[in-house]
């Protein structure tokens, strides 16, 4: 309660400086007990008006107790203090990367403070509370692989802008990961039949909280749309293959994370055996589960992990995660999100689909340090066979004529683009709604373009928030006009299902024939099928030889 109370002496003090000096650049908080009140079917909740825009953090959406479905939360009686972000999900350290790198400079990971019972909460953006006003909502599902993240683990997840803009009602949500989150351990029977895919359980709550309480933040409960980006993409996948799910989205977003197919069950059950034998726990000693701490219930992870490894039951190459990810359980999840097509309930859901040009540089410097174009060759080779180099190159260079650096043949990513192209032939085949495509290429200039248009450099221009990632984007004038271009085009994707603006090129919804890609660049263009010839070259090599 004092973390409460000085938070909100500060904010009502930044208000008064503010007032006082008439800074130009940054707008007043306005804070106090009876500012930003509004009403939830659990209580009422109270936030705060940042420059005009309310906000509300940390909102109870629902509770559960270990390796259980989540539950509404309780109720409370007094107004409810929300000006906060709530805790993260459990997660083997707080979101950061150890050690000084050019990634780590750039992202600037939050480090939150993390609690299993008090992180099933949410946070809400926008222009008007109690207004009777209907608008779009965007819910953000944040990204780390169903094994970290929160919805405040970057510091340009901040809604404001979007909400400000768009005016649309932006909500970001956190729920359970990891073991507490993807364990399947339905076959133990009894109160926990229900245990598997919790975290996407969790997700889907969140989401029946917008329907049943947006409408009193100023937003619209019948449409909504669902937003991921990497491990959040993954999620928002899901979402579509959940019966549970349909009718609470209308639109999905699905930023480098797009899944075809889910963790076989055979491969969650087997995972959940493990597990379990890991804990010693069995169906007659359930109770157990409940006695062991965070970290221990990661160590059995690791356990179980080893033991699959080692056998017969190990992934069969559909999904790299064992263990920590949805599953096709029959029941919460039907079926694979996208293969061979998608569930026919999310049949006229419009999606909006893609991923960075260059994705996971940020792990392996060689490929975007620069070489000479003899290194390149030897290395294409070593990789690929020396008599596919010139193939190789001839491809690469029909696909982005324009590359300059021989470096840059070896850095560029197809896994999560032929992702793209698989999700989205798939919802077109389906016939109905359509999928929007884009290729994200704009690259970083700090740290010498370290960072390239690497996994996750499109969030803060789709975020319209350039200026909380100035040390990932450089903040340069090319970095806030394509922002506004992109975000122009999320915001009318929420709105109508349809991503064109006018400071865009036409943008043709996906076919298999057309392959119409955004190229969302300093030069944004339409780019049809460019890049098919390479994937289906480099699709017939094992992906331990991909770059």
């Amino acid at each position: 309660m004092k973390q409460i109370r000085c938070i909100t002496t500060t904010l009502l003090f930044s208000a008064f400086i503010s007032f006082c000096f008439g800074q130009n650049n940054i707008g007043s908080i306005l804070a106090g007990e009876n500012i930003a009140v509004t009403s939830t079917k659990y209580g009422k909740v109270r936030g705060y008006i940042d420059d005009g825009i309310f906000a509300f953090k940390g909102i109870p959406y629902a509770k559960a107790d270990r390796f259980m479905p989540p539950q509404p939360p309780d109720s409370w009686e007094e107004t409810r203090q929300c000006q906060i972000f709530g805790p993260q999900a459990m997660q083997p350290t707080a979101q950061n990367w150890e050690g000084q790198s050019e990634f780590n400079f750039g992202f600037l990971f939050n480090r939150e403070p993390m609690d299993e019972k008090e992180s099933f909460v949410l946070n809400v953006w926008s222009k008007g509370i109690n207004d009777g006003k209907n608008r779009p909502v965007w819910v953000w599902i944040h990204g780390g692989g169903y094994f970290a993240g929160s919805a405040n683990q970057l510091p340009f997840f901040d809604g404001r802008p979007m909400a400000e803009k768009g005016d649309i009602v932006v909500v970001s949500i956190n729920h359970r990961l990891n073991a507490l989150g993807y364990v399947d351990l339905s076959f133990l029977g009894d109160k926990y039949s229900d245990s598997v895919n919790l975290g996407m359980q969790d997700i889907v709550a969140a989401l029946e909280w917008v329907r049943d309480n947006i409408s009193n933040f100023g937003g619209d409960p019948n449409t909504v749309t669902i937003n991921g980006q990497s491990g959040g993409g993954g999620k928002v996948s899901t979402l579509m293959a959940m019966p549970s799910a349909a009718g609470l989205f209308k639109r999905a977003i699905v930023q480098s994370g797009s899944t075809v197919k889910l963790q076989p069950q055979e491969t969650a059950t087997a995972f959940g055996k493990a597990y379990a034998a890991a804990l010693g726990v069995t169906s007659n000693n359930t109770e157990k589960l409940n006695e062991f701490s965070y970290e221990e219930l990661l160590e059995a992870g690791s356990v179980a992990t080893r033991v699959l490894n080692s056998t017969e039951q190990k992934s069969s190459g559909q999904n790299f995660r064992i263990g920590y990810s949805p599953t096709v359980d029959g029941k919460y999840v039907v079926q694979n999100p996208f293969g061979p097509e998608p569930a026919p309930f999310a049949k006229d859901v419009a999606m909006l689909i893609g991923s960075d040009l260059n994705e996971f540089t940020y792990f392996n410097r060689n490929l975007i340090t620069k070489k000479t174009l003899s290194e390149v060759r030897e290395i294409i080779g070593e990789r690929f066979g020396s008599e596919n180099v010139d193939k190789y190159i001839s491809l690469y260079k029909k696909a982005y004529p324009n590359s300059t650096e021989p470096h840059e043949m070896l850095g560029f990513d197809i896994f999560f683009r032929s992702g793209v192209l698989k999700q989205a032939a798939a919802k077109n085949n389906q016939g109905g709604a359509p999928a929007y495509t884009y290729l994200f290429t704009w690259k970083s200039p700090v740290n010498d373009g370290s960072l390239g248009a690497c996994h996750g450099m499109e969030l803060p221009f789709m975020f319209n928030n350039i200026e909380m990632a100035r040390t990932m984007t450089g903040g340069t004038k090319e970095a806030y006009s394509l922002a506004d271009k992109i975000s122009s085009a999320w915001i009318n994707f929420v709105k109508t299902g349809n991503p064109n603006t006018k400071n865009l090129p036409k943008w043709e919804p996906y076919t298999s024939d057309g392959g119409a890609t955004m190229k969302f660049d300093n030069n944004c263009k339409i780019i049809y099928n460019h890049d098919m010839e390479l994937i289906e070259f480099l699709s017939a090599f094992p992906s331990t030889k991909l770059f």
